[in-house]
């Protein structure tokens, strides 16, 4: 067995654990995931922080990964139902603040999948900002992440 390769894939994975920063936002520990391989959409997620000075907000999304990309979160409709839902308007991000995007609440919806979001594969996402422009985030797929404690995983997905 050669040693390229564990060493390359320890290499990709220390570059993809670093923070993307760009115009004082900051997008750490992203990754996405899908329900099952023969899944239509999928999600990403992430902490965004704005340390640039300055309010911003976080009003769009793009990647070539799905044919639609929408800011979603999770509402309560009834007795503990959540029901997905669009984000109007975007996502403030308040100057010396950072958001969290995890599963049960904000994430980057992604429909319409161009393929399978397969293990330890990456996505290139567009984070549009209101004030600090687009930033390109290389997101890792992780389909065997738990989610957060406290995060009400999976709901509506």
């Amino acid at each position: 067995m050669s040693l390229r390769t564990p060493i390359a894939a320890a290499i990709a994975a220390t570059l993809l654990a670093c923070p993307v920063l760009a115009d004082g936002i900051m997008v750490v520990d992203p990754y996405a995931r899908a329900a099952s391989p023969a899944a239509k959409s999928g999600a990403a997620f992430m902490t965004l922080h704005n340390d640039s000075g300055q309010d911003d907000t976080l009003i769009a999304a793009r990647t070539e990964a799905a044919v639609r990309v929408e800011l979603h979160t999770h509402i309560e409709v009834s007795d503990g139902v959540l029901q997905m839902t669009e984000i109007e308007g975007g996502i403030a991000l308040p100057a010396g603040s950072m958001h969290h995007m995890k599963r049960g609440g904000d994430h980057v919806m992604l429909m319409g999948l161009t393929g399978p979001l397969e293990q330890d594969a990456t996505i290139d996402v567009t984070l549009v900002f209101e004030q600090a422009g687009e930033v390109v985030v290389t997101i890792p797929v992780d389909n065997d992440r738990k989610p957060e404690a406290g995060a009400h995983g999976g709901h509506g997905h």
